[in-house]
């Protein structure tokens, strides 16, 4: 081939990476160089999955994570996150989770996908001073701080199930503090301490957080805008960045949840429920997989979706074993498409994966499966189980794992033996998570940005509902950054080629199959 043809081919192979990431809207990528821009403000994204729940944030699911604790190996932490777009500086009338709301985990331990165990969460709020319009009267220095206006408390209750019906529930905690939505520097000048109060043990060796966190998902989801706006030049940065949900964390034991230690998968989803107008508790959202609701049931089942049940899931199977996206491209690039039926598409979404988190007689049904034998590794890598690195997605799902960018390779055929490495620039969280347990990033606060000085100038004081000037830095460390590092150029040859379609996206292609992000032996690996 002669250097223009490859010249050619790189370029169509950068446009159909384009077009690709943008269907799925993978994190992620490869890059020979990478330079760095501050990006506007975040712009939204597709948590809101289906049609009905967009209009009920606090009843709306965003992510489920699981994954046994770094730092404690003998429990699994699962964290589920509620109420998406969290603008931090949204008051006065900030972030509570819904009174009139069950939220609830649930817990498959033998794989058939009905629930054994379900912890759910009920919250109650109150108001110390109806005759004031703030959320805080003053600063806060503590969860008991009579200038917090606005507190909820809540309970967690665990069920326990057989044949989908309660057999007994235990009160696993009682009136416990939510940490509060962060309001700016004014309003909580210490906001770590707040939250480290928010963090309580437990009987039984549990730990339980429930409260106000950074998103962590974290991906270029602008692929709405007519796929990056119809010529690519809308990607590479994170649009949930400086964004915040309202999270509930809890570490159990492990021995706890799971079936035996010869039968150590669980299945593990998110739900929540409120009352119709008869008065009766209905399922309103769901979540388990990432990805599921939003990029492989179509929009005429998406109500549908999180209202039912993994027991009923088979009514979904054909969207996962022949989804729309490979056809879409194919029938676009004329690339052709994985056969179907895609049963290596099953494994990841619907059953878990042979020898590494596929229950015995499992039932096909969306869920985050964990293997919760598999220890944690002192060096996680973002592409989890496709790069060696079996304690990460699809195998449970830990915070800093690239699911989009891990679930795009795998729709265009990983594991079926075409290759690819496709991303679209986005591959860490814009804050830094924690070592310890609740391990999400300290939430985003109203204070952040750039302000008008005194005499007209731009500068970089903040302030928040309390109208509190705080001269100085505009970030609260590295974890406020909002840098997205972009993709910037690669040599091909002796000369400068640009694989980036408009300086923000490119595709690394191996050859025989192979490249440098060097993959593992684990049983999906390549």
């Amino acid at each position: 081939m002669t250097a223009v043809a490859r010249t050619r081919a790189r370029r169509r192979n950068a446009r159909i990476a384009g077009l690709v990431c943008g269907a799925l809207a993978a994190g992620g990528l490869a890059a020979a160089g990478t330079g760095t821009l501050r990006p506007e403000a975040a712009h939204a994204s597709s948590h809101r999955e289906a049609p009905l729940i967009s209009g009920q944030p606090q009843y709306d699911n965003t992510d489920v994570y699981a994954f046994v604790s770094p730092d404690r190996t003998d429990t699994t932490t699962i964290v589920a996150n509620w109420l998406p777009f969290e603008e931090p500086a949204g008051g006065p009338n900030f972030y509570t989770f819904a009174e009139d709301a069950r939220y609830d985990v649930h817990i498959d331990s033998d794989g058939d996908a009905q629930g054994d165990l379900l912890y759910r969460w009920t919250f109650d709020t109150r108001t110390k001073n109806g005759d004031t319009f703030l959320y805080n009267t003053g600063p806060v220095t503590g969860l008991d701080d009579p200038d917090l206006n606005v507190t909820q408390t809540y309970d967690i209750d665990l069920l326990r199930l057989k044949d989908q019906k309660t057999v007994s529930t235990t009160k696993v905690a009682d009136d416990l503090p939510v940490a509060p939505s962060h309001v700016g520097k004014a309003s909580m000048p210490n906001y770590g301490k707040l939250r480290d109060q928010a963090v309580r043990k437990l009987p039984g060796g549990t730990t339980a957080f429930a409260g106000q966190a950074d998103d962590p998902f974290f991906l270029d989801l602008r692929v709405f805008d007519l796929l990056y706006g119809g010529d690519l030049s809308e990607v590479g940065r994170d649009t949930l960045a400086g964004y915040n949900v309202n999270s509930v964390a809890l570490q159990v034991p492990s021995a706890t949840i799971r079936q035996s230690e010869k039968q150590p998968t669980v299945g593990v989803w998110s739900t929540t429920q409120r009352r119709n107008a008869a008065g009766k508790w209905t399922q309103v959202s769901r979540l388990g997989a990432p990805l599921v609701n939003e990029v492989v049931v179509p929009m005429k089942d998406k109500d549908k979706f999180n209202a039912s049940s993994p027991w009923n899931d088979k009514d979904f199977l054909p969207y996962v074993t022949k989804p729309e996206l490979p056809r879409l491209i194919e029938s676009i690039y004329k690339i052709k498409a994985p056969k179907e039926p895609r049963n290596d598409l099953a494994s990841v979404f619907l059953t878990g994966v042979k020898d590494l988190n596929q229950p015995p007689n499992v039932r096909p049904a969306e869920a985050l499966r964990l293997n919760t034998s598999v220890k944690p590794t002192a060096s996680p890598k973002r592409l989890g189980v496709l790069d060696g690195d079996n304690a990460g997605y699809p195998n449970g799902r830990r915070l800093g794992d690239d699911v989009l960018d891990i679930s795009l390779q795998v729709v265009q055929g990983e594991l079926v033996g075409q290759k690819n490495d496709l991303g679209d620039a986005v591959n860490a969280n814009d804050r830094e998570f924690g070592k310890s347990f609740p391990y999400v990033a300290l939430p985003t606060s109203g204070s952040r940005g750039p302000l008008a000085e005194k005499g007209g100038g731009s500068g970089s004081g903040s302030r928040d509902a309390l109208g509190g000037a705080m001269p100085g830095s505009t970030s609260q460390g590295s974890g406020d950054s909002e840098d997205t590092v972009l993709v910037a150029s690669a040599a091909a040859g002796g000369a400068g080629l640009l694989l980036v379609a408009l300086g923000l996206l490119w595709w690394r292609t191996r050859a025989g199959g192979a490249g440098p992000r060097g993959r593992g032996s684990g049983p999906v690996g390549g």
